[in-house]
């Protein structure tokens, strides 16, 4: 049987989003769909009859949410299979027990909640670091069509899963597929001028182009029919990667983390500081 593609239900705005971009997602890789509530009320059912008609009219809503993520996807991708659960956990576990055996598990960029001003919701945080799936944050408006799909490549390249995964999702959709490699010239930034230590900063650009290139060559050899273009950037990983994703529809990240992870602190700086302020889906892809 097919892994589900699953994405959290909640109500809110941004988990409709990721509704949307699941839907299109499933469509692309010809998947069914999972949509998934979680409701701590659950665990406690019968145990209490006063709180019956709580738990009863709770039931209700989580009903009402998944039967409108369900009607919301059929009307953006009619040919798509879905069905829904209610999962009898607290959210982020729900979702990570969920997201076990799927395609990949999708999360809006925060819920209810989230307070104004945080970038990114703490449930969100939460899967993102512990999933032992790909998670996809679902940031911006979800566009219909797929044009230009990012991955960045770290000092220890992007790891052979994220670059399997964004080769395969460039691939299903027809977009352009960039490669991107953060470099800086210390030497440059202590002198303060773009002009000064030219042989210095040629160098180190020449090891990021070599670097890049031998990072690609086994995923390119695994994806013979996709064109991969390696781009170079002077400056922090955060900051090349933000500029670059400006106009990208998916930037995807690998993330190594130890077996006993259990909180997004593992995830890495530059990974962490792109689930907070990418302009676009972020997808996390663990590695080994």
């Amino acid at each position: 049987m097919e892994p589900p593609l699953v994405v959290g239900v909640d109500g809110s705005e941004a988990a409709l989003r990721a509704v949307d971009w699941a839907a299109d997602e499933a469509a692309l890789h010809g998947i069914p769909l999972r949509l998934v509530h979680a409701a701590v009320w659950e665990r406690y059912e019968g145990l209490d009859p006063a709180f019956g008609p709580v738990r009863q009219a709770e039931r209700l809503t989580a009903d009402r949410l998944l039967t409108a993520a369900a009607d919301r996807a059929a009307r953006r991708q009619p040919t798509v299979r879905t069905d829904s659960v209610v999962i009898p956990d607290a959210a982020a576990e729900a979702l990570l027990t969920a997201g076990g055996d799927g395609f990949a598990l999708v999360i809006g960029s925060r819920g209810h909640g989230a307070l104004h001003g945080v970038l990114l919701g703490s449930v969100s945080l939460a899967v993102a670091g512990r999933a032992h799936c790909p998670v996809v944050v679902v940031r911006g408006e979800p566009r219909t069509g797929r044009r230009r799909v990012l991955v960045g490549v770290g000092d220890r390249g992007a790891g052979a899963a994220a670059l399997d995964f964004a080769f395969r999702e460039a691939a299903a959709s027809g977009a352009a597929l960039e490669a991107v490699r953060a470099w800086r010239c210390p030497v440059r930034e202590e002198l303060g001028h773009p002009m000064l230590a030219l042989d210095e900063a040629d160098s180190h650009e020449s090891r990021a182009r070599t670097f890049l290139t031998d990072a690609l060559a086994p995923a390119r050899l695994r994806h013979p029919g996709t064109r991969v273009r390696p781009l170079t950037a002077e400056g922090p990983v955060r900051r090349v990667l933000l500029e670059a994703a400006v106009s990208a529809d998916l930037l995807v990240l690998g993330a190594t983390r130890g077996h006993a992870a259990r909180t997004a602190t593992q995830l890495g700086p530059a990974v962490h500081s792109l689930l907070h302020r990418a302009p676009c889906p972020v997808a996390v892809i663990p590695e080994a």
